[in-house]
């Protein structure tokens, strides 16, 4: 089991894995990887342990828009094709 990183490093970090992007926008990890599944979150892989690695900045804001999307009515299918539009 991995030590976790603290709030102060994963916030000063330019790539965080999806459990810290669970802590830094309090949602479930089972809908992240749904949505990483779906495309509609972008990642690396890092190639030595095969860990997909999530850019903080921009995939924080891509969750919060689909929050906001999702929050609005849109459906899945409806929300991928306006997050594509962006």
């Amino acid at each position: 089991m991995s030590r976790q990183r603290s709030m102060e490093t994963i916030l000063a970090s330019e790539y965080v894995s999806i459990g810290e992007l669970v802590r830094l926008t309090d949602s479930r990890y089972s809908t992240l990887k749904f949505y990483t599944e779906e495309g509609m979150l972008p990642f690396e892989q890092a190639e030595e342990n095969l860990t997909r690695r999530y850019k903080r900045e921009a995939t924080v804001a891509r969750i919060l828009r689909i929050k906001e999307l999702k929050s609005s009515g849109l459906s899945i299918p409806q929300i991928k094709e306006a997050l594509s539009m962006e």
